[in-house]
């Protein structure tokens, strides 16, 4: 496995003066481009990359994707793309190994200290969100959620949503039980079900008040949504990159936006 680890690593040397090329040309071409207002991202990917990389451990893996997430997040301002939602933790990762699981939470709320500082965070305006059933995580993490949400709440510029602890169906569930709740004790069920619509719900979904996204990438080869922003995605294009989260590249990023600028959206007319 060593040995062919280092041929990949050999060959992908080889090809880096292609690659940077083939980038510039993109990001030339880009200025022309229909760019999305909003891109949400399936981080997909880690464990295997860890493997195939000789990593002491999945968490190493982890914990290289999330060093990635800076770089992307970089590029998307780069492409003055305002709204990017990525999926880092789902309901069904809890069914992981503890240690795994736990080792996670740990990490996310380092990389969450850390983003805090980032001068780009700031200098850019971007807001930090965070959606799922956060009341699931460790108290610890749910303070420093807290402490990223209310130190950023008031830049306008960029948004990133962090899905943690995340489902589609429990999002739309969830929506349903938070329109319910918020039902006139006056009304009637009977009425509160009459008025009930995708237009009168969608307030009541995590992302409520954002664009849905225009575009949705997932890494590592897996072709499927696994319920990431299973309501909001009606619409969207999808594009699936065999790269794993933490080799992604610029030019995979440009490849999916390029993909995106080409495409006809019918919005089903």
């Amino acid at each position: 496995m060593i040995r062919e680890y280092l041929w990949s690593k050999t060959k992908e040397r080889l090809k880096q003066p292609f690659y940077a090329a083939y980038t510039e040309r993109l990001q030339r071409q880009a200025k022309t481009w229909k760019l999305p207002r909003h891109v949400g991202i399936i981080l997909d990917g880690n464990r295997r990359y860890a493997r195939s990389s000789g990593l002491g451990s999945v968490i190493d893996g982890h914990a290289h994707g999330a060093d990635k997430l800076k770089e992307v997040l970089g590029w998307c301002m780069e492409l003055q793309i305002p709204i990017i939602t990525i999926w880092i933790f789902s309901l069904d990762n809890f069914q992981r190994d503890d240690e795994e699981v736990q080792g996670l939470f740990r990490l996310i709320e380092q990389k969450t200290h850390q983003l805090l500082e980032e001068p780009d965070i700031h200098k850019n305006r971007m807001r930090i969100r965070y959606i799922g059933r956060l009341n699931l995580l460790p108290e610890s993490l749910q303070q420093t959620i807290q402490h990223a949400e209310k130190t950023t709440e008031h830049y306008d510029r960029f948004v990133l949503n962090i899905a943690i602890a995340y489902g589609g169906r429990e999002e739309i569930t969830d929506a349903f039980c938070r329109y319910m709740q918020n039902n006139d004790p006056e009304r009637s069920l009977q009425e509160a079900l009459r008025d009930l619509s995708p237009e009168t719900l969608t307030p009541y979904l995590y992302t409520a008040g954002m664009p849905d996204p225009d575009l949705i990438i997932r890494t590592s080869g897996e072709i499927r949504l696994s319920g990431f922003l299973l309501w909001q995605s009606a619409y969207a294009e999808y594009y699936f990159c065999d790269t794993h989260w933490p080799a992604f590249r610029k030019l995979d990023l440009l490849r999916a936006v390029r993909s995106y600028h080409l495409r006809q959206r019918r919005f089903g007319r």
